[in-house]
């Protein structure tokens, strides 16, 4: 898939769960989301472009939801 695309569909997201008050369970719905709906395939690709490239463009929850996978895929 097209990473750019990645992008846009994981800041949807983080603006959907943004409005949490609390910052905590925005990342952890932002972070739930991406585990249970996305492909595993569109998860190791963003990893790889955030690892590869940074996370110019992703919403501050997006960036630190696909930090969150990254770590979990390092234990797994």
């Amino acid at each position: 898939m097209n990473v750019e695309r990645l992008i846009e569909m994981a800041n949807d997201i983080a603006h959907f769960f943004a409005a949490d008050p609390d910052r905590q369970a925005g990342l952890d719905g932002v972070t739930n989301h991406l585990r249970k709906f996305w492909e595993p395939r569109m998860r190791k690709q963003l990893i790889a472009h955030v690892r590869a490239h940074g996370a110019a463009g992703l919403h501050e929850l997006a960036r630190d939801a696909v930090a969150k996978l990254a770590q979990g895929e390092v234990a797994a």
